[in-house]
């Protein structure tokens, strides 16, 4: 297990870690920064490695281990895995690892999904290691058994939702909307009262998704729920920030595109932070992820 010396020990002005393959945990980090307003973040986007989806559970596995490892350095107080794909491959490894709380996000967008349902009928879209991995399934059966589970693998959408905040597309795109009905309409034809939306960069994207679900459809996004997850742990541990503390953000990112993910924290977050680039000691394919 990854410790801390009783010197080295973090108090409530201790960073919480959060960190995604790409842009996608913004929007994680966003509702966490609404619930928990005075505390110090530092977000880590992979994005030299990203996307997680297609890559084989033991690796992102020992991705989330050496990020895990980057943040403990820092002397994060708790570490948020917002990213589906590496929740499923690497949460309960990370949880004996390390010495702080780890939250994942399957598990919260699950519970939302459960309370949501009218029909007992849930689509999930994920990427593909998340549906491969059956990661919403089991979190939604443990609580609700008699909940049926649709699930498909949209892997474009990360495509899309990086492209739309990199300037570089439209969700209006006739190529996007084939996308999208393509991943869909199986979910339409199944009708899901509720959709999960099982990877963290499609709420960038809802609009096009909402399209082709329809009105009746429920979207779920695990932030909410993650955000409210993490403040009640840190409530029970006596470790909020206090009443008088600013809100304090620091971004890293492995790849070479810390421009970019400023200018997303701004226009995602309403906010101006640093943004470094840092260099992991096992990191893989630099810079050929999304940038």
């Amino acid at each position: 297990m990854w410790s801390l010396s009783t010197t080295d020990r973090v108090d409530e002005r201790a960073p919480i870690g959060v960190f995604d393959s790409g842009l996608g945990g913004l929007t994680v980090l966003s509702e966490l920064m609404r619930v928990l307003p005075h505390e110090r973040f530092v977000f880590l986007g992979d994005s030299a490695r990203c996307p997680y989806g297609p890559r084989h559970p033991e690796e992102v596995r020992s991705f989330v281990l050496e990020i895990g490892a980057h943040l403990a350095q820092l002397g994060c107080k708790m570490i948020v895995i917002a990213c589906n794909t590496a929740t499923a491959a690497g949460l309960a490894d990370a949880q004996r690892a390390f010495d702080v709380p780890v939250v994942g996000v399957v598990e919260p967008g699950a519970r939302a999904a459960v309370h949501m349902t009218r029909s007992r009928r849930v689509g999930v879209i994920a990427t593909e290691g998340t549906i491969a991995q059956g990661a919403y399934e089991r979190a939604i059966a443990h609580l609700d058994a008699g909940i049926q589970v649709f699930s498909q693998a949209a892997p474009e959408f990360v495509r899309i939702a990086e492209a739309r905040f990199a300037g570089d597309g439209s969700v209006a795109a006739e190529e996007d909307q084939r996308w999208a009905q393509q991943y869909l309409a199986p979910l339409v034809q199944r009708q899901v009262d509720t959709l999960v939306l099982g990877c963290t960069h499609y709420p960038l994207i809802a609009d096009l998704i909402a399209e082709q679900m329809g009105e009746d459809v429920t979207l779920v996004s695990s932030a909410e729920e993650t955000a409210r997850e993490v403040r009640a742990i840190l409530e029970r541990r006596g470790d909020v920030a206090g009443p008088d503390a600013p809100l304090e953000l620091e971004m890293l990112v492995t790849g070479d595109d810390a421009q970019k993910f400023a200018l997303s924290a701004r226009g995602l977050l309403g906010v101006e932070a640093p943004v470094a680039q840092v260099r992991l000691a096992a990191q893989l394919h630099e810079g050929e992820g999304c940038s």
